[in-house]
């Protein structure tokens, strides 16, 4: 890496494992370097937070970003992925859809009713390519030739919406990326495009995937542990009525 964590003003999650709170709307982005690939997870609100995310990034490692995971499709997390040209895209099976006419006039709709600049919004969304690799169940992607590196893409939906991904990545601790399925920095938001019947279980997924030892990171907020998701999960069950 050209510059320490610290100095980049991102915080090391775990080795090799960052990430970075933007301003604003607080939503996290995350970083996983391999040997031989370079991993963000979310791609900010607008173009201009995506390059900042790829310059950052590139700074931190020397290389480019190759691949990009986006856990679910609002704005905050996808508007910048258009700055990420080349990388390998993933998503949730029915991002690609999703992304499709309709689709992304509601995105556009979304991001301004919410704050952000109207030319900005239109710019983003007019140059967003859908996800060109969707995961249904797992996904392994190997970030280092030799396998010293591979991260787990897990489609763990629907609950925050209908397509959210989570990326876990094993090693001491393990790190598990929740997009806004775990929120710590306010209530968990449910929208329109939320299925709150699931989101318990997706959160018992996410348990079954990092244990009781995992970092995980919410959407929005300070990184939390087991504890705290098992309360959400609980919180949301009795706001919703789901049973277990």
């Amino acid at each position: 890496m050209t510059v320490t964590w610290e100095e980049s003003g991102w915080e090391q999650v775990a080795p090799g494992v960052g990430r970075c709170r933007l301003p604003v709307w607080d939503c996290t982005a995350g970083l996983v370097v391999g040997t031989d690939a370079v991993l963000l997870v979310d791609a900010g609100s607008s173009l201009a937070e995506g390059a900042r995310l790829r310059a950052e990034a590139q700074e931190l490692t020397g290389r480019r970003v190759t691949h990009l995971a986006l856990t679910h499709l609002h704005f905050d997390h996808v508007l910048g992925a258009a700055a990420f040209a080349g990388a390998e895209v993933f998503g949730a099976v029915g991002t690609d859809t999703a992304l499709a006419g309709r689709g992304r006039e509601e995105l556009r709709a979304d991001a301004v009713r919410h704050g952000l600049d109207a030319r900005a919004a239109e710019e983003a969304v007019d140059a967003l390519v859908r996800p060109r690799h969707t995961v249904c169940g797992e996904r392994t992607l190997d970030l280092d030739l030799g396998g010293g590196r591979q991260v787990l893409l897990a489609n763990v939906g629907p609950g925050h919406t209908a397509h959210d991904l989570a990326v876990l990545v094993p090693g001491d601790p393990e790190v598990v990326f929740c997009g806004d399925l775990v929120e710590e920095s306010g209530e968990p938001q449910a929208g329109p495009d939320a299925v709150p019947s699931h989101w318990p279980a997706a959160l018992d997924r996410l348990l079954e995937l990092g244990g009781e030892d995992a970092r995980y990171v919410p959407g929005h907020g300070a990184v939390v542990d087991a504890a705290f998701v098992r309360a959400q999960r609980d919180a949301l069950a009795a706001r919703f009525g789901v049973s277990r």
